[in-house]
């Protein structure tokens, strides 16, 4: 099993991660960082295969991916 880690701190709410998850299981949040961003957020960790493509598109490099 997979855990995915987003740094809500360096996100900045671009939505890349939500179009590489082929699980969709990422998604933006409803709330919004310290900064004033609407951050990305894992739905079910327990689904994720570790693929990494979340982490690999991130421009700001706010997911981390532990298999």
């Amino acid at each position: 099993m997979a855990q995915i880690e987003i740094d809500e701190s360096r996100c900045k709410g671009c939505g890349l991660c939500t179009l590489a998850c082929s699980r969709k299981l990422i998604v933006m949040s409803s709330t919004i960082n310290k900064y004033g961003y609407v951050t990305a957020v894992m739905t079910s960790q327990d689904q994720c295969t570790g693929c990494a493509l979340c982490a690999e598109i991130c421009p700001d490099v706010a997911i981390k991916v532990y298999k």
